[in-house]
């Protein structure tokens, strides 16, 4: 990150910060990254550890842009300048009462310019050490995107692999415990991969998936593997970037071989948040309709409303998953170093240790 002085600190923004890269030790240095954008901007994505003090909330935003192209850029400018000041009195009154005078923070819009502007000068005013991201989001996610789409994955990787219910994601959870690099695709799209993977609070955007996937990229060692579950090239509704599919199709795998009805107890267990929601079940049981016989799907709808999950999960692994993730396993099928059988999945810490014996065995 380079400072670029530009003025006095009691009246005016010292510095404009250029990030040089995600993992930008300067970053550590404000007390608080404040993100001015709209509360949807933010949402959508921003820095980590970023906080959100819009100065203009997404009403306001939406005014301002239409005057600005239906009336003028000057009455744009005026109305958009209260507004600002108001929400900037807030802000200052409310969520950074209690910052002292050494208080010093980093602010950002979208490409570093009036809105952050506008409320780094007032912090400024005030007395406070205020910088600005040069550029703006637009330059962090200039390096987003330059991370998952144009650079390696700094880390040889290799594919835990094994049919749905294989508790591939518990494993490698057990094993980051362990110490070995593990990169949660699943955890970072919030999503279980499959029609029934939806997790509370829903996915995150593309762009703030990247942002966490550019991050955990970022922190790998380059001297040790990092383990990742097999996905196909989405997770959800999200898309997994080109540098990291193209590592996963790529790498070798470690395949877990689990006995179906071992592998439908365990789904049935570990999918209670569809459990309490029959409806949502039944609905994606219906949506299967158009590729199963239906006498298959009848017997599915059956055993939602007996509540027989674990003869359910039974089901659509043996007749829907596993003969679909076949076609996809078949696919890599040079890429099988080695195959773990378990009788079951009840004990995953010793799963997990005999998991670790054959990657060490590999790595």
């Amino acid at each position: 990150m380079t400072r670029c002085p530009s003025g006095r600190r009691s009246t005016s923004i010292e510095l404009a910060l250029t990030l040089t890269g995600l993992s930008d030790p300067a970053l550590a240095g404000f007390d608080d990254i404040i993100d001015v954008r709209s509360p949807a901007e933010y949402a959508e994505d921003h820095l980590p550890g970023a906080i959100n003090l819009p100065v203009l909330n997404d009403a306001e935003r939406a005014r301002v842009g239409t005057i600005y192209k239906q009336v003028s850029p000057f009455d744009a400018r005026k109305i958009g300048g209260a507004l600002v000041a108001a929400n900037a009195a807030r802000h200052i009154a409310g969520p950074l009462a209690d910052r002292d005078g050494s208080w010093r923070g980093l602010v950002y819009c979208w490409r570093g310019g009036q809105r952050s502007g506008s409320f780094a000068t007032i912090l400024a005013q005030i007395g406070w050490r205020v910088d600005r991201v040069d550029g703006g989001y637009k330059a962090w996610r200039g390096l987003v995107v330059d991370r998952v789409q144009n650079r390696p994955v700094p880390a040889p990787v290799i594919v835990l692999d094994g049919n749905t219910g294989s508790a591939k994601t518990a494993i490698l959870a057990r094993l980051a415990r362990r110490g070995w690099q593990v990169i949660d695709l699943e955890g970072l799209a919030n999503h279980r991969g499959s029609l029934f993977g939806g997790r509370a609070g829903g996915q995150p955007s593309q762009k703030l998936f990247e942002s966490r996937l550019a991050l955990a990229l970022e922190a790998l060692d380059p001297a040790r593997p990092v383990l990742v579950e097999a996905e196909s090239s989405r997770i959800g509704a999200l898309t997994v970037p080109k540098t990291m599919w193209q590592a996963i199709c790529a790498a070798p795998r470690l395949r877990l071989e689990v006995p179906v009805g071992a592998r439908a107890a365990y789904t049935a267990a570990g999918y209670a948040d569809m459990v309490d929601d029959p409806a949502r079940v039944r609905a994606i049981v219906d949506a299967l309709s158009p590729l199963h016989p239906g006498d298959r799907i009848g017997g599915w709808r059956a055993a939602v409303a007996a509540g027989d999950w674990r003869g359910l999960a039974e089901g659509l692994l043996r007749d829907h998953y596993d003969l679909r993730y076949l076609k996809h396993r078949l696919r890599y099928a040079e890429r099988e170093r080695a195959v773990v059988a378990l009788d079951d999945l009840r004990d995953l810490d010793a799963a997990a240790a005999r998991v670790e014996a054959a990657l060490s065995r590999l790595s």
